[in-house]
């Protein structure tokens, strides 16, 4: 018989293996038998309080083996999950709920109080209330299995309705048959997409996940999960990864296969990981939510390492692709044209968004009656062997730290502000091989505030989507058609402002000189805030591995937020000379 849903594909897991571990949190070890049994639970409370098929229960959870119970259990009533980030400002939590339709939302103790929407009603996963049995509810593959928000073009982020029969394509690719991925860390945040990877490869194939601490994994951290829990496979956004080669490679020994994707991969950095960590397969992942997350690969081992920049690589098991021309006509190998995909692992659409499902969900021209395709709006050539190299975005689309990030969203936001009449947002480079968003403004009337223009859009946007700088001018360069032209505008040069003093200290004096080599600024004062320069997490850790080597001394990422200036962190570091 075909499992036909991902609660059926786990049914069969827990015979299969009942008392094999499935999840491990902290000291928390739950097996098969276990998990089921609390999925069981917390799904007859759900459906007590009112959750049925096919509508979205919001996920508000800290990364814990309790999100897998909440997945779990909401799909055993029929309704779909909808992942919230913990790190979004409460304004775009409000504003995902809102578009979404979802009228339950399953916290913890620890997010009960985030402010939600009027008529979203919670439910504490670590509540101790009893109820009946969980309805049996007849599975369905092209069901909505999730929904997670990504950065919409039209000012608003949208949502992404996942099939189970999308799930079961991606968990049942042979790439996973190698028992790599048998042992899986939970790392990326829920409502990344990437846990469909973290959280399904693992479990319905009868593996384990392991869940990782709060916040950024650094290189102790993720050494510590390989040995302790024995992890043979994991996901790293191409910025961690290129993080982790650049500052501890040896971290990820142990592990047999690392993914790494989300934005361009740093053919350097593999190399760098293979010289010190020659059993390691690292593979680069290509795909999109709509799509089921993966979609094209390229393995690489010590023995052929990238020798140029690293493709995107070769379609996974039936995946469908095509490279198009602006006429959905085929372009000859080596002609860059627009990639579409088919398939399985499509999504369903935008359940909130049915012209914009129109646009990017289109006919195939060339499959049968009824099939789809995927319009990436990525633009790729494929060489002689078949294996497609990203060339560039058809759209405003960019990628900021491994999240896509649409340039109008932030512009609306920009827009929302009363000072601000016209916005514009541009993604430019940043030390490191980063990416930063500079906007662009055009008063209103009187001058605009920059700062509280920044701490406005900071309430609505994530803040890998708020700008780091904020340029104002008179008028916004336009094309010929009337359009916003972005190769005009004016760049700014991302140096410090002045702090107004010098370092008090030698130990101020030698912490000013990291943050700005970090920050690839010509100085830092002693004052001046790392994340207020436009610093991020994945440069946070390159800060606290810098102060190790240099200094010699201990400070995790936590210490960074708390103390993000250099005179800060120097009175943490030495108290008693502050």
């Amino acid at each position: 018989m075909r499992l036909t849903s991902i609660q059926e594909r786990f049914a069969a897991q827990v015979l299969r293996t009942p008392d094999a571990i499935a999840v491990v949190d902290g000291q928390r070890r739950v097996s098969y038998r276990e998990l089921d049994a609390e999925a069981d639970r917390l799904a007859a409370r759900l459906a007590d309080r009112g959750a049925r098929p096919q509508t979205p229960v919001a996920v508000l959870l800290e990364r814990s083996a309790d999100v897998v119970v909440a997945f779990l259990a909401t799909l055993r009533v029929g309704a779909a999950y909808l992942p919230l980030h913990l790190a979004h400002p409460d304004e775009r939590i409000r504003q995902i709920l809102d578009r979404s339709d979802a009228t339950l939302a399953l916290t913890h103790a620890a997010t009960a109080d985030r402010p939600l929407p009027i008529g979203i009603r919670t439910l504490r996963v670590d509540g101790t209330s009893e109820a009946g049995a969980p309805p049996a509810v007849p599975a369905r593959p092209d069901g909505v299995a999730y929904v997670m928000y990504t950065s919409g073009s039209t000012g608003q982020p949208k949502g992404v309705a996942v099939t189970h029969r999308g799930v079961l394509d991606l968990v049942a690719d042979p790439c996973w048959d190698s028992g790599r991925h048998d042992v899986v860390p939970m790392l990326a945040p829920h409502a990344f997409s990437v846990s469909t990877y973290e959280v399904w490869v693992p479990l319905l194939r009868g593996g384990r996940v392991v869940v990782a601490p709060p916040g950024v994994p650094d290189p102790a951290t993720l050494r510590r999960l390989i040995r302790d829990h024995g992890v043979t496979g994991l996901h790293l956004t191409a910025g961690l990864f290129r993080v982790l080669a650049d500052e501890d490679p040896t971290c990820l020994s142990g592990a047999r296969e690392v993914l790494t994707g989300g934005d361009v991969v740093s053919a350097e950095a593999v190399r760098g990981v293979l010289e010190h960590c020659p059993d390691l397969t690292v593979r680069a992942t290509y795909g999109q939510t709509e799509a089921t997350l993966f979609t094209m690969h390229a393995p690489m081992t010590a023995s052929t390492p990238p020798s140029g920049a690293v493709p995107m690589g070769s379609p996974l098991h039936g995946v469908g692709h095509r490279v198009l021309d602006e006429r959905l006509a085929p372009v000859p190998d080596g002609v860059v044209g627009e990639l579409y995909l088919s398939g399985e692992r499509l999504a369903w659409g935008y359940p909130d968004a049915p012209d914009l499902t129109a646009e990017s969900f289109v006919a195939d021209p060339y499959g049968p009656p009824g099939q789809r395709m995927f319009r990436t709006g990525d633009l790729v050539r494929r060489d002689a062997d078949g294996v497609l190299h990203f060339c560039g975005r058809a759209n405003d689309q960019v990628k900021i730290r491994g999240f896509r990030v649409e340039l109008a969203e932030v512009e609306a936001a920009l827009e929302t502000h009363p000072s601000v009449a016209h916005a514009a947002v541009l993604a430019v480079p940043a030390p490191g091989g980063d990416r930063r968003l500079v906007g662009f403004v055009v008063p209103a009337g009187d001058p605009v505030d920059t700062a509280d223009l920044t701490v406005h859009v900071g309430r609505r946007l994530p803040d890998y989507m708020t700008p780091s700088v904020v340029v104002t001018l008179d008028r916004l360069p336009l094309t010929s058609n009337g359009k916003v032209d972005r190769r005009a505008l004016p760049v700014p040069e991302l140096t410090a402002p002045a702090s107004g003093r010098a370092p008090a200290t030698e130990r101020e004096r030698a912490l000013c000189e990291i943050f700005a080599d970090v920050l690839g600024m010509p100085q830092v004062g002693p004052d001046d805030s790392f994340f207020d320069l436009g610093g991020q997490s994945l440069q946070a850790m390159r800060l606290v591995s810098r102060i190790r080597s240099v200094l010699g001394l201990e400070v995790t990422i936590d210490v960074v937020f708390d103390a993000p200036s250099p005179a800060a962190l120097a009175r943490h570091l030495d108290p008693v000379a502050a």
